[in-house]
């Protein structure tokens, strides 16, 4: 499958996959904008044009745990429609004062972007459930 990609800024990075295995593309900072509350904004500088039927997740990358941050939304949607720039927002772990955490710089790899199929799902309602062994067990109920 290809998938089609355009650079908004002319710093921005091919997204790429750093081995062969690799399940998700890196993408790199173009920009970084410190909000309020110690969050940092990061934009990639680039728009992908994700087939319909098809999803992209955004997820952070392991070397995060080198920083004091943390995706804010845990793992962002870029629905097929999208064709605007991909862009992160990281929560500071270390406090509000923000910029002195270990962070990323413009120009480091800050996020993956994996492609996933989306099956089409009718929704529909019902006045029963069937009985499963779980049941309505939540948070815990399965053990440690």
């Amino acid at each position: 499958m290809q998938i089609r990609f355009k650079k908004l800024h002319p710093a921005a990075v091919m997204p790429i996959r750093a081995t062969d295995g690799a399940a998700g593309f890196d993408l790199t900072a173009v920009s970084q904008t410190w909000k309020d509350g110690g969050k940092v904004h990061y934009d990639t500088g680039i728009a992908i044009e994700i087939p319909a039927g098809y999803v992209g997740l955004v997820f952070q990358r392991s070397s995060v745990y080198k920083t004091g941050l943390m995706l804010c939304n845990a793992v962002g949607v870029i629905d097929s429609d999208y064709r605007g720039s991909i862009s992160f927002v990281y929560r500071n772990l270390l406090g509000v004062g923000g910029r002195d955490c270990a962070h990323y710089g413009i120009g480091d790899r800050i996020g993956q972007i994996v492609f996933m199929p989306v099956p089409k799902v009718e929704l529909v309602e019902a006045d029963e459930m069937s009985e499963t062994a779980r049941g309505a067990g939540g948070y815990g109920s399965t053990g440690k």
